[in-house]
């Protein structure tokens, strides 16, 4: 019981460290790539960026204030955790922006919109990973869902970016509009890497009659796992087996070149895994989570 209580705390802690470093992170971002350059990348920081862009208040304190009314809102339909960590994250990401006293570091309004996405999708990532958000819009998206089912979250939220960049657009002129949708993808790419795992490993999926040599030889030669699927042709309506072989890419030629020896004509394809966990590969723990 003791020790549950210690993996409970630490687990906690663990999630609190990942929100401040996603927050500091995150914050980075906007005085670094996105404030000096005028880019709005959607969301209430985006809008935050319009209004200092229009009337120069700051950035951190104006998201903040514009959180508050949608904290009060969509507080009820949350759990209180979530919402706690939310508004602990919201803090700490707002504070920071305006805080962190860092110099622009390009004028290049490209390289601020690719380079200020990535750092803000990172930032993202590790606060999503410590069980909250940095926002009021994606407490109202859970609530509008909750609600109408129909709406997805990204559904909604997207369509709150698309405001926000189109304000952008009639505020800032349509070039800056352009350079915050690039910063939204980026973004979006670079929480992706994080969350999912950046797919370095390859997952082969064989279809050979000579199933069980290539199975030895990959157990034996090169100490990896193998999972056998019964399948069947589409065409031929016969029973096959299927490999299910999972390497890293340096390994991928190897593999590749026992099929080849075996047989011919054996039928490979080859996909990214974007994260792999277990035996062979990273453990499977609660830093995975």
């Amino acid at each position: 019981m003791k020790k549950k209580r210690r993996t409970i705390k630490n687990q906690i802690l663990i999630d609190y460290v990942q929100i401040i470093f996603g927050a500091f992170l995150g914050a980075l971002a906007y005085p670094m790539f996105l404030v000096p350059n005028n880019i709005a990348p959607g969301g209430v920081t985006g809008a935050a960026t319009i209004i200092n862009y229009l009337w120069g208040f700051p950035v951190g304190i104006t998201s903040l204030l514009l959180n508050a009314p949608l904290f009060i809102i969509g507080y009820r339909s949350m759990g209180k955790r979530f919402v706690f960590r939310t508004l602990f994250a919201t803090v700490c990401f707002s504070l920071m922006i305006d805080f962190l006293k860092i110099p622009p570091t390009t004028e290049d309004e490209l390289l601020a919109s690719v380079f200020g996405g990535g750092l803000l999708g990172f930032g993202l990532a590790f606060i999503l990973r410590g069980n909250a958000t940095t926002g009021g819009t994606d407490l109202i998206a859970r609530m509008v869902h909750n609600r109408f089912p129909i709406i997805s979250i990204g559904i909604f939220l997207l369509i709150i970016d698309f405001v926000v960049v189109f304000a952008a657009g009639v505020t800032m002129g349509m070039k800056q509009a352009l350079y915050a949708m690039v910063t939204v993808f980026v973004c979006s790419k670079a929480l992706d890497a994080v969350l999912a795992g950046i797919g370095t490993n390859k997952v082969c999926y064989i279809i050979s009659k000579r199933q069980d040599a290539i199975r030895q030889r990959i157990l034996n030669d090169m100490e990896r796992g193998v999972t056998l699927f019964d399948a069947k042709g589409g065409y031929s309506g016969e029973a096959i087996s299927m490999l299910l072989c999972v390497v890293n890419r340096l390994e991928i030629i190897a593999l590749k070149e026992i099929v080849r020896s075996e047989d011919q004509k054996a039928f490979v394809f080859v996909t990214d895994a974007h994260e792999t966990l277990g035996e062979g590969f990273h453990a499977l723990n609660e830093d995975n989570l």
